[in-house]
Protein backbone atom coordinates (compact mmCIF):
# COMPACT_ATOMS: atom_id res chain seq x y z
CA UNK A 1 0.00 0.00 0.00
CA UNK A 2 2.77 2.13 1.09
CA UNK A 3 4.60 1.51 -2.47
CA UNK A 4 1.48 2.47 -4.40
CA UNK A 5 0.56 5.65 -2.66
CA UNK A 6 4.23 6.51 -3.71
CA UNK A 7 3.50 5.84 -7.30
CA UNK A 8 0.92 7.89 -7.19
CA UNK A 9 2.17 10.61 -5.24
CA UNK A 10 4.86 10.67 -8.18
CA UNK A 11 2.51 10.33 -11.30
CA UNK A 12 1.07 13.10 -9.64
CA UNK A 13 4.04 15.11 -9.97
CA UNK A 14 4.46 15.81 -5.95
CA UNK A 15 7.93 15.81 -4.89
CA UNK A 16 7.47 16.67 -1.83
CA UNK A 17 4.85 15.80 1.03
CA UNK A 18 3.67 14.64 4.57
CA UNK A 19 1.36 11.53 4.96
CA UNK A 20 -1.64 11.45 7.65
CA UNK A 21 -3.05 8.37 8.68
CA UNK A 22 -5.13 6.55 11.58
CA UNK A 23 -6.26 3.10 12.57
CA UNK A 24 -4.19 0.76 8.99
CA UNK A 25 -3.49 4.47 8.26
CA UNK A 26 -1.47 4.74 11.30
CA UNK A 27 0.84 1.64 9.94
CA UNK A 28 0.97 2.34 6.19
CA UNK A 29 1.84 6.19 6.64
CA UNK A 30 5.06 5.55 8.75
CA UNK A 31 5.66 2.65 5.75
CA UNK A 32 5.49 5.75 3.41
CA UNK A 33 8.14 7.62 5.23
CA UNK A 34 10.34 4.62 4.96
CA UNK A 35 9.91 3.90 1.68
CA UNK A 36 10.38 7.48 0.43
CA UNK A 37 12.39 9.73 3.21
CA UNK A 38 13.41 12.54 0.79
CA UNK A 39 10.23 12.71 -0.61
CA UNK A 40 8.23 12.64 2.88
CA UNK A 41 8.85 15.78 4.52
CA UNK A 42 6.85 14.44 7.79
CA UNK A 43 3.96 11.80 8.82
CA UNK A 44 1.34 12.18 11.14
CA UNK A 45 -0.92 9.82 12.60
CA UNK A 46 -3.53 9.44 15.79
CA UNK A 47 -4.24 6.56 17.43
CA UNK A 48 -0.79 4.76 18.00
CA UNK A 49 2.70 4.33 16.55
CA UNK A 50 4.73 1.42 16.95
CA UNK A 51 3.53 -1.74 18.86
CA UNK A 52 5.06 -2.61 22.12
CA UNK A 53 7.50 -5.14 23.28
CA UNK A 54 6.75 -5.82 26.49
CA UNK A 55 10.02 -6.20 27.49
CA UNK A 56 10.34 -5.11 31.25
CA UNK A 57 12.79 -2.52 30.14
CA UNK A 58 10.15 -0.99 28.17
CA UNK A 59 7.66 -1.05 30.68
CA UNK A 60 9.55 0.32 33.20
CA UNK A 61 8.79 3.81 34.61
CA UNK A 62 5.55 4.12 32.64
CA UNK A 63 2.73 5.90 34.28
CA UNK A 64 -0.28 4.28 35.09
CA UNK A 65 -1.95 5.84 31.91
CA UNK A 66 0.26 4.82 29.74
CA UNK A 67 0.26 1.13 31.20
CA UNK A 68 -3.76 1.50 30.97
CA UNK A 69 -3.19 1.75 26.91
CA UNK A 70 -1.07 -0.54 26.11
CA UNK A 71 -3.35 -3.04 28.02
CA UNK A 72 -5.56 -2.78 24.79
CA UNK A 73 -3.01 -5.07 23.03
CA UNK A 74 -3.39 -7.71 25.77
CA UNK A 75 -7.29 -7.38 25.54
CA UNK A 76 -8.00 -10.13 23.49
CA UNK A 77 -11.81 -9.44 23.23
CA UNK A 78 -10.83 -6.24 21.50
CA UNK A 79 -9.07 -7.95 19.14
CA UNK A 80 -11.14 -11.03 18.82
CA UNK A 81 -12.40 -9.84 14.93
CA UNK A 82 -8.76 -8.98 13.56
CA UNK A 83 -8.09 -12.97 14.88
CA UNK A 84 -11.03 -14.10 13.01
CA UNK A 85 -10.00 -11.89 9.89
CA UNK A 86 -6.28 -12.85 9.95
CA UNK A 87 -6.93 -16.71 10.40
CA UNK A 88 -10.22 -17.52 8.34
CA UNK A 89 -11.43 -14.02 6.12
CA UNK A 90 -12.57 -16.02 3.62
CA UNK A 91 -15.66 -17.50 5.86
CA UNK A 92 -16.48 -14.64 7.99
CA UNK A 93 -16.71 -13.01 4.46
CA UNK A 94 -19.40 -15.29 3.15
CA UNK A 95 -21.91 -13.96 5.70
CA UNK A 96 -20.66 -10.46 5.01
CA UNK A 97 -21.38 -10.43 1.82
CA UNK A 98 -24.86 -11.98 1.65
CA UNK A 99 -26.10 -9.88 5.05
CA UNK A 100 -26.56 -5.94 5.09
CA UNK A 101 -27.57 -6.62 8.66
CA UNK A 102 -24.43 -8.84 9.38
CA UNK A 103 -21.95 -6.06 7.63
CA UNK A 104 -23.68 -3.36 9.70
CA UNK A 105 -23.56 -5.21 12.44
CA UNK A 106 -19.55 -6.29 11.78
CA UNK A 107 -18.85 -2.37 11.80
CA UNK A 108 -20.89 -1.08 13.99
CA UNK A 109 -19.31 -3.35 17.06
CA UNK A 110 -16.08 -1.56 16.48
CA UNK A 111 -17.94 2.47 16.52
CA UNK A 112 -19.63 0.87 19.45
CA UNK A 113 -15.85 -0.46 21.30
CA UNK A 114 -13.83 2.55 20.07
CA UNK A 115 -15.62 5.81 19.64
CA UNK A 116 -15.18 8.04 22.73
CA UNK A 117 -15.50 5.85 25.71
CA UNK A 118 -17.65 9.22 27.13
CA UNK A 119 -20.36 8.18 24.87
CA UNK A 120 -23.50 5.92 25.29
CA UNK A 121 -23.83 5.06 21.69
CA UNK A 122 -21.97 4.96 18.89
CA UNK A 123 -24.18 7.44 17.18
CA UNK A 124 -23.64 9.57 19.84
CA UNK A 125 -20.02 9.94 18.62
CA UNK A 126 -20.80 9.77 14.93
CA UNK A 127 -23.37 11.43 12.77
CA UNK A 128 -25.78 8.08 12.12
CA UNK A 129 -25.38 9.40 8.09
CA UNK A 130 -22.18 8.95 7.95
CA UNK A 131 -21.54 6.02 10.12
CA UNK A 132 -24.18 4.49 7.53
CA UNK A 133 -22.38 6.14 4.79
CA UNK A 134 -19.24 4.26 5.75
CA UNK A 135 -20.99 1.02 5.98
CA UNK A 136 -22.49 0.91 2.82
CA UNK A 137 -19.41 1.74 1.34
CA UNK A 138 -18.54 -2.21 2.16
CA UNK A 139 -21.57 -3.06 1.31
CA UNK A 140 -22.34 -2.28 -2.62
CA UNK A 141 -18.81 -2.08 -2.82
CA UNK A 142 -18.66 -6.14 -2.13
CA UNK A 143 -15.50 -5.43 -0.54
CA UNK A 144 -15.97 -7.39 2.98
CA UNK A 145 -13.87 -10.19 1.79
CA UNK A 146 -10.84 -7.97 0.53
CA UNK A 147 -11.21 -5.58 3.37
CA UNK A 148 -10.68 -9.05 5.52
CA UNK A 149 -8.28 -10.96 4.43
CA UNK A 150 -5.66 -8.20 4.72
CA UNK A 151 -5.58 -9.48 7.99
CA UNK A 152 -4.34 -12.31 6.55
CA UNK A 153 -2.11 -11.38 4.69
CA UNK A 154 -0.49 -8.31 6.68
CA UNK A 155 -0.45 -10.91 10.43
CA UNK A 156 2.87 -12.63 9.20
CA UNK A 157 4.33 -9.06 10.20
CA UNK A 158 2.79 -8.00 13.35
CA UNK A 159 4.49 -6.90 16.27
CA UNK A 160 7.51 -7.29 14.16
CA UNK A 161 10.77 -4.82 14.45
CA UNK A 162 11.18 -3.04 11.82
CA UNK A 163 13.98 -0.35 10.34
CA UNK A 164 13.92 3.17 12.37
CA UNK A 165 12.65 6.15 10.31
CA UNK A 166 14.37 9.40 10.74
CA UNK A 167 11.46 11.06 8.78
CA UNK A 168 9.77 13.57 11.53
CA UNK A 169 6.33 11.94 13.11
CA UNK A 170 3.83 13.55 14.88
CA UNK A 171 1.06 11.49 16.91
CA UNK A 172 -2.26 12.59 18.46
CA UNK A 173 -3.92 9.98 21.22
CA UNK A 174 -6.74 9.88 21.72
CA UNK A 175 -9.33 8.36 24.32
CA UNK A 176 -9.15 4.45 24.06
CA UNK A 177 -6.21 4.40 21.83
CA UNK A 178 -2.66 2.71 22.86
CA UNK A 179 -0.46 5.04 22.27
CA UNK A 180 2.67 5.68 24.38
CA UNK A 181 5.81 8.37 23.07
CA UNK A 182 8.62 5.48 24.07
CA UNK A 183 7.01 2.88 22.42
CA UNK A 184 7.07 5.49 19.08
CA UNK A 185 10.09 6.38 19.93
CA UNK A 186 11.84 3.29 19.77
CA UNK A 187 11.55 3.26 15.92
CA UNK A 188 10.46 6.74 14.88
CA UNK A 189 11.58 10.07 14.92
CA UNK A 190 9.01 11.23 17.10
CA UNK A 191 8.98 15.64 17.17
CA UNK A 192 5.30 16.19 17.81
CA UNK A 193 3.12 14.11 20.87
CA UNK A 194 -0.14 15.26 21.46
CA UNK A 195 -3.13 13.26 24.18
CA UNK A 196 -6.38 14.66 24.05
CA UNK A 197 -9.14 14.43 26.60
CA UNK A 198 -12.71 13.92 24.03
CA UNK A 199 -12.57 11.83 20.78
CA UNK A 200 -11.93 8.44 20.00
CA UNK A 201 -10.26 5.97 17.81
CA UNK A 202 -12.43 7.36 14.69
CA UNK A 203 -11.18 10.93 15.48
CA UNK A 204 -11.43 12.20 11.93
CA UNK A 205 -15.12 11.61 12.30
CA UNK A 206 -15.78 12.03 15.86
CA UNK A 207 -13.21 15.41 16.09
CA UNK A 208 -12.44 16.41 13.19
CA UNK A 209 -11.75 19.92 14.85
CA UNK A 210 -9.24 18.36 17.25
CA UNK A 211 -7.47 16.48 14.77
CA UNK A 212 -7.05 18.96 12.18
CA UNK A 213 -5.53 21.33 14.27
CA UNK A 214 -2.88 18.88 15.50
CA UNK A 215 -2.38 17.91 11.87
CA UNK A 216 -1.66 21.60 10.80
CA UNK A 217 0.60 22.16 14.24
CA UNK A 218 2.67 18.99 13.27
CA UNK A 219 3.30 19.69 9.60
CA UNK A 220 4.08 23.48 10.66
CA UNK A 221 7.33 22.19 12.16
CA UNK A 222 8.59 20.49 8.91
CA UNK A 223 7.39 22.35 5.79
Amino acid sequence: MARAWAELMGRLGYGRYGAQGGDSGAVISPELGRLAPDRVVGVHVNGALGFPTFDPAEMAGLTEGERARLRVYADHDRAGYASIQATRPQTVAFGLHDSPAAQLAWIVEKFKEWTDPARDLPEDAVDLDQLLTDVTIYWVTRTAASSARLYKEGSARWGMPVERSEVPHGVAVFPGDGGVRRVAEREHNVIHWSEFGRGGHFAAMEVPDLLVEDVRAFFRKVR
